[in-house]
């Protein structure tokens, strides 16, 4: 639906639902704010609950709205001192927050300096923390240019009801909006609001993530108190109720999300509903944290949808990749969308942005990331026209102390029958999905790695499309989550499924494609299981098959059938992903 007519659906239902509560009640119109040019001015008293915002007809849209989005932020361990130091900030990509109009983060913790930890009851005891931050940490914010931080998260109740008392009170007079967190159910559903030059932003929050505690506080409620807002699948109808009011009267509508599955790149089903049923309520950008690692992002019909945007404060370097999401909205419609990719240093603290070719590998990850979550392409993605691709580049290197200290789940030197000496590392050009030029990696045994480097140059020139190519320890060696992931892989010391004995991928010689595309097939059981509706492509030699589908006498099959290389497409339990030698 074209964001106009969206626009005019909600304001009618918005507006009839105004009339009938104010045939029981009178209430205030909110001060409409004077249109500003520079950083968001806010735009007056929220609505109170039930009740339609002014329309804020008095002004339009004179430009385009930039807003920049960051992930996870607390001030922890080696960081505590951080709100202390004079003029200290988020680091040195505080300057990409502090260009946008609008900047938002996620504070994971309570903003309190007092109080015992709260309960925790339904968390893995192993896996409890309690974190806090004080005021001066908001001051740190400021300074870096954020002008709305989201306590909406599994450690914004940490302090229990004391804490989140403290934290409305230090909102108050907070330098930056503090969102997410209310006296009540009301207070916590409603957005943050600002103009800007003439386009009323509102900002909403919620934790979607695993509840950590049946404490009345970690999920704000009517009559419950304070608390902070939630929308957990099936219960986020809060949420989308406050979307819809948004949408009726605001020109843009942003929804900051903690949610997802920790440790994983790829959306859960529930972010995949929550994502839809936001953008069906009418926000136009969609963003969230939670996994520590960056995940996919894109376009889901006219809603802009970030599903993970990694730790970016962060008291330790163990995930480091993260960077900063700027998206630009022009007269209600996601124009442009841009990733800036930075890592966490080792020790932790504020992102460096990354330069040269590691920012171009880390932007070329980041667009793969996209290929699990069913979005398109962003605005900002262009798609090179024929014979606009840069030359097909491979680098092939031995297992470097850098490269091994990533491969602590696919290699265990006590069990695994190749040695890391014997193995190479990878670097090869390949073309996305978009039509685009990426560079991926992967692990091969010595003795193949010529020939691989080979095949693949063979697929560059096809133009054939790979989703991504990435360690398997990106996904902690897991097989299962590497093909769920559309990963291309090779090395992976493991058994065959099912068995004891060493896959071919043990030693190095297996190569395994486009798993969504080419599944692995066993009777009933598909693998990965989005692949099942590939399982009836057409793959004889004269198919025409959807885009990186491997059929016969192709140029996949033709590419390994010259180096030697074997197909499991041809056995009796089809692996169509799958090519390995002797």
């Amino acid at each position: 639906m074209p964001p106009s007519l969206r626009r005019t659906t909600a304001a009618l239902s918005a507006l009839l639902g105004a009339l009938v509560v104010g045939a029981c009640s009178a209430t205030a119109s909110p001060e409409t704010a004077p249109p500003d040019a520079g950083r968001p001015v806010p735009a007056g008293p929220a609505p109170d609950e039930g009740t339609a915002a002014d329309p804020r007809t008095s002004s339009r849209p004179t430009g385009p709205v930039t807003l920049a989005f960051a992930g996870d932020v607390h001030f922890e361990g080696g960081l505590a001192g951080v709100p202390r130091e004079t003029g200290s900030t988020l680091g040195p990509m505080s300057r990409q927050l502090r260009a946008a109009d609008l900047a938002v983060v996620n504070l994971e913790s309570a903003l309190t300096a007092r109080g015992e930890p709260g309960r925790k009851e339904q968390e893995d005891p192993s896996r409890r923390y309690w974190f806090r931050s004080p005021p001066a940490a908001l001051d740190v914010l400021a300074r870096s240019g954020v002008d709305v931080a989201s306590v909406a998260n599994n450690h914004g109740a940490d302090y229990g009801l004391a804490g989140v008392r403290d934290t409305l009170r230090i909102a108050e007079r907070a330098p930056v909006a503090v969102l997410g967190v209310g006296a009540d159910a009301a207070a916590a559903f409603r957005p943050h609001r600002v103009t800007v030059r003439g386009a009323a932003v509102a900002v909403h929050a919620a934790d979607a993530s695993l509840r950590e505690s049946a404490d009345p506080v970690w999920a704000a409620r009517p009559g419950s108190g304070p608390g902070l807002a939630t929308a957990r699948i099936p219960n986020h109808r809060p949420l989308l109720d406050a979307v819809r009011t948004s949408a009726a009267t605001d020109d843009v509508v942003v929804v900051y999300l903690h949610w997802g599955d920790e440790g994983e790149t790829c959306p859960t089903r529930d972010q995949r509903t929550l994502a839809r049923d936001l953008a069906d309520a009418g926000a136009d950008v969609v963003v969230g944290t939670h996994a520590h690692r960056v995940q996919g992002a894109g376009l889901l019909g006219e809603a802009y949808v970030s599903y993970g945007l990694g730790n970016f404060f962060w008291y330790h370097g163990i995930q480091s990749e993260t960077g900063v999401l700027t998206v630009t909205v022009d007269d209600g419609r996601v124009v442009a969308d841009e990733w800036s990719p930075g890592r966490i240093p080792p020790d932790g603290g504020g992102p460096d942005a990354l330069r040269g070719a590691d920012r171009d590998a880390s932007l070329a990850q980041w667009g793969r990331l996209r290929d699990c979550t069913d979005l398109a392409p962003g605005p900002g993605a262009t798609t090179p026209a024929p014979g606009a691709l840069p030359r097909f580049t491979s680098e092939v290197q031995p297992i470097g102390p850098a490269v091994r200290a990533r491969m602590t789940s696919s290699h265990d030197p006590a069990r695994c029958p190749v040695p890391l000496s014997d193995l190479r590392h990878l670097e090869l050009r390949h073309v996305d999905f978009d039509g685009r030029a990426r560079t991926g990696e992967m692990v091969v045994h010595a003795d193949v790695a010529r020939e691989v480097v080979e095949v693949f140059a063979a697929l560059y020139r096809a133009r054939f499309p790979i989703a991504r190519m990435e360690l398997v320890d990106v996904y902690g060696g897991d097989d299962d989550r590497s093909m769920a992931a559309n990963n291309t892989s090779g090395y992976n010391c493991r058994t065959v499924a099912g068995q004891s004995t060493f896959s071919d991928h043990a030693y190095g010689k297996a190569i395994d494609i486009n798993p969504v595309q080419n599944p692995y097939v066993v009777g009933d059981d598909v693998r990965p299981p989005a692949a099942r509706r590939f399982v009836g492509v057409d793959r004889t030699p004269a198919a025409q098959p959807p885009p990186g589908v491997i059929v016969a006498d192709d140029a996949v099959t033709r590419a390994f059938a010259r180096v030697g290389w074997e197909w499991g497409g041809v056995w009796s339990d089809p692996d169509y992903q799958h090519f390995s030698t002797d």
